[in-house]
């Protein structure tokens, strides 16, 4: 990137780039503490909606990890 790649990129940064990033499973465990009284039927079939589309990103992400996996376990274990 070089010196001066540096500096232009310390120049764009903002306050928000200096603020920690929320933990790993925050969001979820909000999701779990809202109330779903305040939601009307239709707004919970598609908070459903969404999770459901969450959920099968997840399930895509295990696949892809788990077939990487299974490509450098097959690569380094070759002729054992």
């Amino acid at each position: 990137m070089g010196f001066f790649g540096v500096l232009a990129k310390e120049a764009t940064m903002t306050f928000e780039d200096l603020e920690p990033r929320p933990q790993r499973g925050a969001s979820v465990a909000a999701l779990s503490r809202e109330d779903l009284d305040l939601y009307s039927v239709e707004e919970l079939g598609e908070r459903i909606e969404a999770l459901d589309a969450e959920i099968a990103r997840s399930r895509g992400a295990i696949a892809g990890k788990t077939a990487k996996k299974s490509a450098a376990d097959a690569l380094f274990n070759f002729g054992n």
